[in-house]
């Protein structure tokens, strides 16, 4: 029950890490801007995302524009959009796979392998996690030392944005999905190795009744039925074969 409670929370946490990876992949609140110093007053603000570029007016109406050229984007944004792809598609392998191999499924429940899929699953979710919290951590380093750089505008600087935030916490969901699943499986195959008595499946009641099966020839055991006979009769003090 211990295993099944285990594969269960790191299942659930594995999924809100999939929704948290996929919701900071999409939405552009990556980098927005800094209000400070005489920027602190403005009509229009900027959100800086991996897909588009938004700008938000005092009257509260959005404008986004997606990037046209994929080529023309930096390196970093386009290693970021393949690596949050990527984590988004590995966080989906985890929940198939682990869903597969947990012991509350219906699959594979003959096979002796059932939780080395689960463990599969877990590594799938720590992958994903790692995916995750490269690109966060990179653009958040990023929008620290630009921030901080004396020698940038104030109109130029942005801070942090929520997608950020949400990456962060669903790369560390993954990672901890992944690692509960990776320890439920462990903790499987080490019970499994453990000695023990084997039972039988047909259990033997009365081991003293049986006894070996052995063939015996018909011809020879009437001839030992015939001797006996003859045996006992002599013994009985009367001959038979004198009065024949």
């Amino acid at each position: 029950m211990a295993s099944i409670g285990l594969e269960l929370s790191g299942f659930a946490l594995g999924i809100l890490g999939l929704l948290g990876t996929l919701l900071a992949t999409v939405l552009p609140h990556w980098r927005t801007t800094a209000f400070i110093g005489s920027n602190i007053i403005t009509t229009v603000g900027y959100l800086k995302g991996l897909w588009m570029e938004c700008a938000y007016f005092s009257t509260g109406t959005f404008q986004c524009e997606m990037y046209r050229s994929l080529l023309a984007l930096p390196p970093d944004l386009q290693a970021a959009r393949a690596m949050m792809v990527i984590s988004v598609v590995l966080s989906t392998l985890g929940c198939v796979i682990s869903s597969i191999g947990m012991k509350c499924t219906v699959f594979m429940l003959r096979s002796t392998s059932k939780s080395q899929v689960a463990g599969a699953g877990g590594c799938c979710f720590l992958a994903a996690g790692f995916m995750c919290l490269v690109p966060v951590s990179w653009t958040t380093n990023e929008v620290i030392r630009l921030f901080y750089n004396p020698m940038l505008p104030n109109s130029y600087r942005y801070e942090m944005g929520v997608a950020l935030y949400l990456g962060m916490v669903s790369g560390m969901l993954s990672l901890l999905a992944g690692g509960i699943l990776c320890a439920s499986c462990c903790g499987q195959e080490e019970g499994s190795r453990r000695p023990g008595l084997r039972l039988s499946p047909y259990p033997n009641r009365n081991p003293q009744r049986l006894q070996p099966m052995t063939f015996r020839n018909p011809a020879v055991q009437n001839s030992y039925a015939i001797g006996s006979i003859k045996h006992n009769i002599s013994h009985d003090g009367y001959n038979l074969d004198g009065y024949v």
